[in-house]
């Protein structure tokens, strides 16, 4: 069976690598009628599309400058961490992305403009154990891998995720019970109960 990977900020993954989110605030490609996470593991497939230093926070501008240099898309990709899905929260509100902030690398405002974006849809908050990739895998990309898509299918000869985590228990258990305080604390206001995978 197939692996798959979800397209994300080469910025981001570095971040998330280097233990400073666990959460990925997603709202799918503009072909496709919402985000769902259907799988309880992947890998992360880094992208440049879009990506640009205005629209993360100040300080990630300058730690993953060289993350945020490449603009265009490699023949050839490198794969270096994958995730195990913790939680995923459904984010309506203004307030409830205000409630992240801190817990993430985007800009505020570039955050608000996907919230914004088709508002009847939610921004999920996903919360992801990140591993590292071992061996990193080096991936040819092919035309079905490219464009404004979430999720890709990779070949059949990448093999199933395997690698170490890149926080402990307790440092991960902590950033995920932060993160679902943060948004608890709205309550009874909040709609961002953990939702099911798929």
């Amino acid at each position: 069976m197939a692996e798959h990977a979800l397209k994300e900020w080469a910025s981001v993954i570095a971040a998330m690598l280097a233990g400073e989110q666990v959460v990925m605030l997603r709202k799918g490609g503009i072909g496709e009628k919402r985000f769902d996470v259907p799988h309880q593991h992947f890998f992360l497939l880094p992208t440049h599309l879009h990506q640009r230093p205005d629209l993360l926070t100040p300080d990630a501008r300058d730690t993953y400058a060289a993350d945020l240099a490449m603009r265009d898309e490699p023949g050839r990709n490198l794969i270096t961490a994958w995730c195990d899905v913790h939680e995923v929260h459904p984010i309506n509100e203004q307030a409830e992305l205000d409630a992240l902030d801190g817990f993430h690398v985007l800009g505020a405002d570039y955050a608000q403009s996907r919230l914004k974006w088709r508002p009847r849809q939610p921004l999920m908050a996903v919360v992801v154990r990140v591993h590292r990739v071992t061996p990193t895998i080096d991936l040819e990309m092919t035309e079905e891998m490219g464009g404004c898509v979430s999720w890709v299918a990779l070949p059949d000869s990448v093999p199933t995720p395997g690698g170490a985590p890149v926080l402990d228990d307790a440092q991960f258990d902590a950033q995920a019970a932060a993160i679902a305080d943060a948004l608890a604390s709205l309550a009874p206001h909040s709609t961002s109960a953990a939702a099911p995978l798929g």
